[in-house]
């Protein structure tokens, strides 16, 4: 193309009609810029690569006025361009350029010429006139199919339908859409029927894919509520079978192949047989939702599973628990920790049994299990803790019960033989034992030495040898923690232990108190005849009164009298009896007593009397 320009420099001149209100100086920038851009795509020699248009060519750009609305403006203008043609010694003038100018009358000879340079020019791509005329009326077809497509009414209202899509508004999409572009593009091939093969073929590609550009977004529109329904669907059948009591996996199972040959025939039925469009993305995306909705029912499904083994193990534990810890001894610990894993254990295989449509993984078993474990020590450790906070309450009534009743559980009858002290030593350790179990929560092991701890500071205190050994070493109730216990696990700490133990001597030692009391009465009680100085003192004394009785035997027949009614009293109020819990007790009952007892006493006699007069 280089070898058609000449050293000397040609004009090319634009010239803008009609121009506007737009400044000149606005538009010539952007006009450069495009011709300079037309310049670039040129092929060019190897040593013109980089050559400016400036070498060449000079651009000039003309404004013109329009010739409808400014007539006499434009013939001024027109005109003083003309002068620039024709006058050569004028500044500026083109006439200068008209080196290669031809006469009219060779206008003819000359073009013919012009045009076989051009064709043997290979570096030129010149089209046929045939080819420019299709190509044109083609695109011009293409448009107007286009621009027909987009306002096609029955298109907008497909378009609408599938934006805002119901439950069935999908249904019959491909077939409509693949109707109405059939239409278009068959007005393309009727229209183009004459037109050069190749451009008609290319112009036509270009059309099917404007037009499917166009409908893509309502294709995929169509795709995504098909995907959202299928999954709905999914929804509400798997529910429905896992209500009929189906299996979890073969309901998955079932549900998932049926709704996804479900949605391939939905996705077939809204396909555009102008397009090849891939589905396989959005089938994906189904799956992957489907999965993750089973994954998020089986987990939910788990979680109310776990939910009611714990409640399950947290009944089964409650009861035994709070027993063995109110019989305080020192199997209680292994014991709980022996019943915790065996209920743990048999909740637990009972779960496996009654899911087993689930299909757990082993792990998903061992996180339920040790889920089961975690709350079953919480619900130990939440009882232990209850059954701490009231240990004074449980050291006495233990202290009161084994002091009180003896190995047979019948009460204590506080007789002179009772050793008190002895009693009271051993009720005092199984209270102990109680304080022992309390003071710390031992799930994991038994090797502390609380309870040693707590006997060497408590029952152990009155020997003079651990009061001098004591002299020597730290207290141990003195520090914040057991030895061997962990800070978590402990439930009364040693300071709290030993003033639990002063508070529980003090109410001990009332009962221990009231116990000797009694005993004291009995001993009173069960000494009937007086000292001995006494009785000398009433033989002595008493031989005038005796005398008398011998002299008058009435005397005599009267204290018979009074001694028998006397004794009658006696054993019918049991006063011997009534007086074991104390003299001031004895006297209130004896009190209430007596005057219903003389009235039955005086009423006997009158009805044994009656008795043979009404047989």
């Amino acid at each position: 193309m280089m070898r058609l320009f000449t050293p000397r420099k040609s004009t090319l001149i634009f010239v803008i009609r009609d121009k506007t209100k737009t400044p000149l100086e606005y538009l010539e920038p952007i006009l450069r810029e495009d011709i300079q851009k037309i310049w670039d795509s040129a092929p060019k020699p190897e040593a013109h690569m980089n050559t400016p248009l400036s070498e060449f060519f000079n651009v000039e750009v003309v404004a013109l006025s329009s010739c409808e609305r400014m007539e006499d403006q434009f013939t001024e203008e027109v005109g003083c361009m003309r002068q620039r043609f024709f006058h050569p010694n004028e500044h500026g003038e083109l006439a200068g350029d008209r080196h290669g100018a031809v006469p009219a009358s060779g206008f003819s000879f000359s073009a013919v010429k012009i045009w076989e340079d051009i064709k043997q020019n290979k570096d030129l791509n010149i089209p046929s006139h045939k080819v420019m005329v299709a190509t044109v009326r083609c695109e011009e077809i293409v448009n107007e199919k286009y621009a027909a497509f987009a306002g096609n009414k029955e298109w907008s209202q497909l378009e609408k339908a599938v934006q805002s899509a119901t439950d069935h508004d999908h249904r019959g999409f491909g077939d409509k859409l693949s109707r109405i572009l059939d239409t278009y593009i068959s007005e393309y091939d009727g229209e183009a029927t004459y037109y050069d093969e190749g451009v008609r073929s290319e112009k036509r590609k270009q059309l099917e894919e404007k037009l499917l550009k166009l409908a893509q977004p309502a294709f995929k529109a169509s795709l995504k509520h098909i995907r959202c329904s299928t999954l709905d669907k999914f929804k509400e059948a798997f529910k429905r079978a896992l209500d009929g009591q189906e299996g979890f996996s073969v309901a998955v199972s079932n549900c998932t192949e049926y709704l996804m040959a479900q949605f391939d025939k939905d996705c077939a039925d809204a396909a555009i047989k102008q397009a090849n469009w891939d589905t396989s993305k959005v089938k994906d995306k189904l799956r992957r939702d489907i999965e993750a909705h089973v994954a998020s029912v089986l987990s939910d499904k788990i979680t109310q599973h776990t939910a009611l083994c714990k409640e399950k193990l947290e009944e089964l534990l409650l009861g035994p628990v709070k027993a063995l810890l109110e019989k305080a001894s020192n199997e209680t610990w292994p014991t709980i920790r022996t019943l915790l894993q065996l209920e743990t254990e048999s909740v637990s295989s009972g779960s496996w049994n009654a899911h087993r449509g689930f299909d757990m993984d082993e792990q998903t078993k061992a996180k339920i299990h040790a889920s089961l474990e975690e709350h079953g020590r919480g619900v130990v450790e939440a009882k232990a803790k209850e059954e701490a906070g009231r240990v004074l309450t449980s050291m006495v009534a233990r202290f009161s019960k084994n002091f009180s009743h003896d190995s047979d559980s019948i009460e204590r009858v506080w007789n002179p033989n009772e050793d008190i002290r002895a009693i009271a030593k051993t009720a005092r350790s199984a209270s102990l034992e109680v304080l022992s179990v309390m003071a710390a929560i031992r799930l994991h092991h038994d090797g502390d030495e609380i309870q040693n701890t707590l006997s060497l500071s408590f029952l152990d205190s009155t020997d003079p040898s651990s009061e001098d050994r004591n002299i020597t070493r730290i207290d141990p109730l003195g520090l914040n923690a057991w030895e061997k216990i962990p800070l978590s696990n402990t439930l009364i700490s040693p300071p709290t232990c030993k003033d639990v133990w002063e508070r529980f001597m003090a109410e001990a030692e009332v009962i221990v108190s009231d116990a000797i009391a009694k005993q004291e009465a009995n001993k009173r009680n069960n000494n009937w005849l007086p000292p001995i100085w006494a009785i000398v003192a009433l033989i002595v004394l008493g031989f005038n009164e005796f005398m008398a009785l011998y002299r008058n035997p009435f005397y005599l027949c009267v204290i018979i009298v009074v001694f028998v009614l006397f004794h009658a009293l006696w054993v019918r109020l049991d006063i011997a009896g009534e007086f074991h819990n104390g003299v001031l007790p004895g006297l209130q009952s004896l009190s209430a007593k007596i005057v219903p007892t003389i009235g039955c006493m005086i009423k006997r006699p009158a009805e044994e009397r009656t008795r043979p007069a009404a047989r």
